[in-house]
């Protein structure tokens, strides 16, 4: 559902990754998708990120889960806040709050993280790496912005939270369920609960980071190079001076990297892949029993519609002739048949499928299936 009161254009020409932007009453009729006794629920199960940080006396308090429901049972006289990674993955209401910023490519979104906080709850002053579009979904948080930060920033000495050790706001906002607040990247901004019971969905974006890409990219080449690719100088001329590496010697050492690392498309099809690794890769989301391509086939025909994995990641590739697919960090190649195909299946959430799709497709289907990144909704 598109949001009230925003322009796409001028957004991303005024506002993202620039500064931040309070968007007023985005829906005409807010419906918060998640309850609190809800979110406390899954912060008891095994496989779910979450933590509470408390605000006391003595300083800031962080406790990870998995919690034991007696912890929300108790009167806890300090500020605190719940936090819960991931939790579209689960809760199919709140997957859908990313629809309306899908005009942001699919590789950038990163989850919907949902905190739940008393009066005066927070997290602190802090900053992000990422955008994130703030959501207010129940009761009411002041949020404060600030200046831009960077390595340099001074932050409080604490273990398990980065918060900054100066903050002076510049602007501020008081939100209202339906209201939600873009923040840019590395925008200081604290946000305080007013009042109890306040919800807030964060939707964030992901911003690989220069040295992590080089990382991963490197140890991808390094594993497919042979240990008897070394360095060879068959043309070597006598040397005037034994201590100095000379300027063509590191030319070749040089090109011995640049050869490999230049390469623009193995660094597309390894991105693809990386890129699409789901967030929690040891969570099993795999079918009791696997699915053969004639079962596949015969639901299509039956009109089942194919449903993605809230937890899986889809994106594609365009190549000169047809694309490359990654779901989950498996690359997958079709031909200009099978464009229209990956399009919608990296577009939209559920859909039935053209039963007159190749043979191809339907293997692609299956392994998908078996791998728990989509699933026929045969409910009825």
């Amino acid at each position: 559902m598109p949001l009230n009161n925003f322009d796409i254009d001028i957004f991303l020409r005024d506002y993202w990754q620039k500064k931040p932007l309070l968007i007023k009453a985005a829906w005409a009729a807010w419906t918060n998708p998640l309850e609190p006794d809800e979110l406390a629920g899954l912060a008891c199960e095994e496989g779910i990120e979450s933590r509470i940080i408390a605000r006391r006396s003595e300083g800031w308090a962080v406790d990870h889960g998995v919690f034991a429901e007696s912890r929300f049972a108790r009167d806890d006289p300090a500020p605190w806040t719940l936090l819960v990674q991931a939790v579209d993955h689960h809760v199919p209401d709140v997957a859908a709050l990313i629809e309306p910023f899908r005009f942001i490519p699919n590789w950038r979104i990163d989850d919907v993280m949902v905190s739940y906080a008393t009066d005066g709850g927070g997290v602190g002053p802090h900053f992000d790496q990422y955008d994130v579009f703030l959501i207010q979904g129940l009761g009411q948080r002041r949020w404060q912005v600030g200046g831009m930060c960077d390595a340099d920033t001074p932050l409080l000495p604490h273990e398990d939270v980065r918060l900054l050790a100066e903050f002076e706001a510049t602007d501020e906002w008081l939100l209202d369920p339906g209201d939600i607040l873009y923040v840019p990247p590395r925008m200081a901004h604290n946000g305080v609960a007013v009042g109890g019971d306040c919800m807030t969905y964060s939707v964030g974006f992901r911003a690989p980071a220069r040295s992590e890409l080089i990382t991963d990219w490197s140890d991808d080449i390094v594993d497919a190079l042979p240990d008897d690719d070394r360095y060879e100088d068959r043309d070597l001329d006598p040397t005037a001076h034994p201590g100095e590496i000379s300027p063509e010697a590191l030319a070749r050492l040089h090109a011995m990297i640049t050869d490999v690392m230049g390469d623009a498309d193995a660094f597309a099809r390894w991105f693809g892949a990386y890129n699409s690794r789901r967030k929690y890769p040891d969570t099993e989301w795999q079918p009791d029993e696997s699915v053969s391509v004639a079962e596949v086939e015969a639901l299509i025909g039956e009109g089942v519609p194919l449903s993605r994995n809230p937890a899986s990641r889809f994106s594609f590739i365009r190549r000169a002739v047809g694309v490359s697919l990654f779901v989950d960090g498996t690359g997958f190649e079709f031909g200009a048949d099978g464009v229209a195909f990956v399009e919608q299946l990296c577009a939209q959430d559920q859909f039935a499928v053209d039963p007159g799709v190749s043979q191809d497709i339907l293997a692609l289907i299956g392994k998908l299936v078996d791998q728990g990144s989509v699933a026929f909704d045969d409910e009825e």
